[in-house]
């Protein structure tokens, strides 16, 4: 990763270097607010005060551990107590949540029409496992229509995966400023204090929340040194910092539940920090595919862009795999997914464009859910299309940008989402034309 300067607003210069263990920055953004040769020095410059901030163990080995200083105007321990906070559309726990077999499909939820911050406008589609345990992920989608105001929010259950489809969004952190917008991502550390910005007026996007190890770039094994997400395009904001006060509002994700406290002052006042417990963005369309170029479709692991490894090796807690513009080359193939049923369980969603595996009902902003052994593949109007596809002929598939959060264990749908007027019931049917072309005196393929 490297520093996103550029992104930052008004800092110096940052401070970056790289240790043989693991990506670790530094950036100050006053010259010689970060002290040299200590961590916690007796006086800290500017009358600055230390705090760790730990996203791992304490003794986690060293290219697995997560932690960052912070040099902040005030401690964060300066708060009013939490009381909790209601909130109709969030769901954290999901382990008595009955699941159905079927396929479900949603199509894109309308932004609100009442003022609605990114906070107010998120909405569970569901979930597995539990944050108490470290282990699973809830899925939520966001929509807002103005900037938060005077408040800030954490996760202290996950880190956040981001996914803009709508809207530019502008995160201020206590670490600094990450300027997103849709086809890329943005990852907040389980934590780290932020404040979400609109720059478009409204937006919309979809958000992971893992519950269990951070997520992390796979290794490339046969692929070689380069391809998929490559580390240099991921980029870490420099220190920015608020000097503000007035009554504002801190919300913390806790136990499943929203929390509420009162503030006195900004909470993004970091002056300088070093460490690798930072939030990140990544522009999706920088990403480099792999895929065949002889015949068969691959498996969707050729896609992965980020992992959260599980206990189990070779078996991923979560995936976030993409689907991009690309080539298809593959001769006497079927080109589109295949039909399939799988271990895993998928929750896909549209950013741009078109998917290839679907004629139509997959819209941007939309969303599908394929759980545990659910069948599922190209609808009957794109398997006819691709059968009879001249194969011999290159295709370009450029307009489009979809992804998928793939995870191990159950996705038990909200009854909220599953409630919703945009849950498209009738999803089902389209398979339902495919018709029986078995014959046993043709031989050959029709």
């Amino acid at each position: 990763m490297r520093s996103a300067s550029a992104l930052a607003g008004e800092t110096t210069r940052p401070l970056e270097y790289l240790t043989g263990f693991a990506n670790h920055f530094a950036t100050e953004a006053l010259p010689g607010a970060l002290p040299q040769g200590r961590n916690s020095p007796q006086r800290c410059a500017y009358g600055l005060y230390a705090e760790q901030l730990s996203g791992s163990a304490f003794t986690a080995p060293r290219h697995a551990n997560r932690h960052s200083w912070l040099y902040r105007i005030r401690p964060a321990a300066v708060q009013g107590e939490f009381r909790p906070l209601a909130h109709p559309g969030l769901l954290g726990r999901f382990g008595e949540l009955p699941a159905p077999p079927d396929p479900l499909r949603w199509s894109a939820l309308p932004v609100p029409a009442e003022p609605t911050d990114f906070i107010d406008g998120l909405l569970t589609a569901g979930g597995t496992g539990s944050s108490d345990a470290h282990s699973g992920c809830a899925i939520h989608w966001y929509r807002a229509n103005r900037s938060m105001q005077e408040r800030f929010f954490y996760d202290a259950d996950g880190e956040l995966l981001i996914v803009p489809q709508h809207g530019r969004v502008r995160l201020a952190s206590e670490l600094g400023v990450l300027e997103v917008e849709p086809q890329e991502i943005v990852v907040v550390p389980r934590g780290v204090r932020f404040r979400v910005e609109l720059t478009d007026g409204a937006a919309r996007g979809y958000i992971c929340e893992n519950f269990g190890a951070p997520l992390k770039l796979p290794d490339l094994g046969p692929i070689g040194s380069n391809g998929l997400a490559n580390p240099r395009d991921f980029l870490t904001p420099v220190a920015w910092y608020e000097e503000r006060e007035g009554p504002m509002e801190l919300v913390a994700k806790f136990g499943g539940a929203l929390w509420s406290a009162a503030l006195d002052h900004s909470p993004l006042d970091v002056v300088a920090w070093h460490g690798n417990h930072a939030p990140y963005k990544y522009d999706l369309r920088r990403f480099n595919t792999i895929g065949s170029v002889s015949y068969d479709h691959p498996d969707p692991s050729i896609f992965l862009v980020l992992q959260s490894v599980s206990d189990t090796p070779g078996v991923d807690a979560i995936d976030f795999v993409i689907f991009p513009p690309r080539w298809l080359v593959m001769q006497d193939t079927f080109r589109p997914p295949w039909f399939h049923r799988n271990i895993a369980s998928e929750f896909m969603g549209l950013i741009h464009g078109l998917y290839d595996a679907k004629g139509g009902g997959f819209e941007p902003g939309g969303s599908s859910l394929h759980n545990c052994m659910t069948a599922h593949g190209p609808d009957a109007e794109t398997f006819e299309r691709a059968s009879r596809a001249d194969t011999d002929t290159p295709q370009r598939i450029s307009d489009t940008m979809a992804f998928m959060f793939e995870t191990r264990t159950l996705i038990r749908p909200a009854p909220q989402a599953l409630a919703l007027p945009q849950r498209q019931r009738d999803y089902a049917r389209c398979w339902q034309g495919l018709a029986k072309r078995f014959n046993a005196n043709a031989r050959e393929p029709r």
